[in-house]
């Protein structure tokens, strides 16, 4: 019956049945037609379940993450960290698209989202690719990557979910991610500039001699230090021992409102309780998924989903590293389908069994769930974050796909790769700073 269950999962998945009701579903089936007899399970089980699984300190850290990161979107802190990063590399060719991409990634840091990161930073630097001549295909396919740098570099919301689910710790796993945050940064940075090097629309803003770019940074860090205090603040206490993840994400909105009222005036009060109505929306979503596939999950160990695809795995290869690839794959199949909370959620009860059994750090699978849910997000026919990135720049998708691809593939493959069979390079930070064993 476990079988059937995942058929009723991806068809409603398909036909566009909203997540948390695919789950319901497939946890239905189960409830009604699962078990080793085919009597089902007893339903007075499994609620209960679900509220204790919900019942968690560390789930608070999610609904507060969404709501500083909301708070600092509407504060112009993009446009302060957009000036700021033009004075290193705006008089390049291409360069415009780098301001975008490290702005992406500082911005991504303070949010920890993907689209609140693509709608600030996008809804700045569209206009100034646009003067700049940038194709539009190539710009929103450009933002679209850059902002899934917000999935990478802490504190990021999915890595919340898995490291509660997982039993992890939260910090090991924000670690775990910065050195594939980088890598990914570098490398959209440098196929941007060779994708622009021969396209004679793309502008070249006016050189700066040094005196004059010594200035001009003296300026506009002034701008920028409140913006980029929000990440020292949050992230030193947390490494630092002074606070814990859940402390530290409160701090991040006691921060964030006096800088976004009254630094940048970017907002005003009631755009403040938009946001908070806004967060409350995001986080009521997100928590009734989180519900509804804890019950899910159940099931599906008691159904020994865990070591029935591991039976699958081993029947192709039974190479710990060949079977490292078809979870890859298996985690971007599923990414294409669904959200990257909707996956981590979904699949770390399964997977963590199998990562355990094949002898691999549950801290090096963090960042491989990492960089495979920040793919799926741009691969369709999902791709909530391209779509989106199509919308703010007024991109057609068929003129957004070839760049896409090729950042994909130049881009997120290398890195995909580099995270999942480079496990001491990845784990480095953490070992370094937390003594997490190779």
């Amino acid at each position: 019956m476990i079988y059937v269950a995942l058929v009723v999962l991806m068809f409603c998945l398909l036909i566009g049945v909203p997540v948390p009701v695919s789950f319901m579903a497939s946890a239905a089936w189960l409830i009604f037609f699962g078990g080793p007899d085919g009597s089902g399970y007893d339903p007075s089980q499994l609620l209960p379940y679900g509220f204790a699984q919900m019942n968690s300190v560390s789930l608070i850290a999610i609904a507060m993450f969404i709501m500083a990161g909301g708070i600092m979107e509407r504060g112009r802190i993009g446009e302060r960290l957009i000036d700021l990063v033009d004075v290193f590399v705006g008089h390049l060719k291409g360069g415009l698209g780098i301001v975008g991409t490290i702005s992406c990634a500082v911005f991504g840091s303070i949010s920890g989202a993907a689209c609140a990161t693509l709608s600030c930073i996008g809804s700045i630097m569209f206009p100034r690719f646009e003067a700049g001549g940038y194709p539009k295909g190539h710009a929103a396919a450009l933002m679209s990557n850059a902002s899934l740098l917000g999935l990478l570099i802490p504190p990021n919301a999915t890595l919340i979910i898995f490291a509660w689910i997982s039993g992890q710790s939260i910090l090991a796993c924000f670690l775990a991610t910065v050195v594939p945050g980088l890598l990914a940064t570098t490398l959209i940075c440098l196929v941007n500039l060779y994708i622009l090097k021969d396209n004679p629309s793309v502008l070249v803003s006016q050189r700066r001699s040094l005196p004059e770019r010594f200035k001009l940074l003296k300026v506009r860090s002034k701008g920028a230090i409140p913006a980029l205090l929000l990440p020292v603040i949050v992230l030193g206490g947390v490494y630092g021992g002074i606070m814990t993840t859940t402390e530290a994400s409160a701090v991040a909105v006691l921060y964030s409102i006096p800088v976004a009222l009254w630094v940048y005036r970017g907002t005003d009060w009631r755009g403040l309780a938009g946001v908070i109505v806004e967060s409350a929306i995001t986080t009521g979503v997100i928590m009734a998924m989180l519900y509804s596939v804890s019950m899910l999950s159940r099931l599906y160990v008691l159904e020994d989903l865990p070591s029935k695809m591991l039976y699958l795995f081993e029947s192709i290869s039974t190479n710990k590293w060949v079977i490292m690839g078809m979870i890859n794959v298996f985690l971007v199949i599923m990414g294409m389908l669904m959200d990257d909370i909707s996956v981590v959620v979904l699949t770390t009860p399964i997977m963590m069994p199998i990562i355990a059994k094949l002898g691999f750090n549950p801290i090096h699978y963090a960042a491989v769930v990492g960089v495979n849910t920040a793919l799926g997000c741009i691969t369709p026919p999902a791709a909530p974050v391209l779509y989106l990135g199509g919308r703010l720049a007024k991109a057609p998708i068929n003129e957004m796909m070839g760049p896409a691809l090729k950042f994909m593939l130049l881009c997120w493959v290398p890195v995909l790769l580099f995270t999942a069979y480079a496990p001491k390079l990845v784990l480095f930070l953490p070992h370094l700073l937390l003594g997490v064993p190779w």
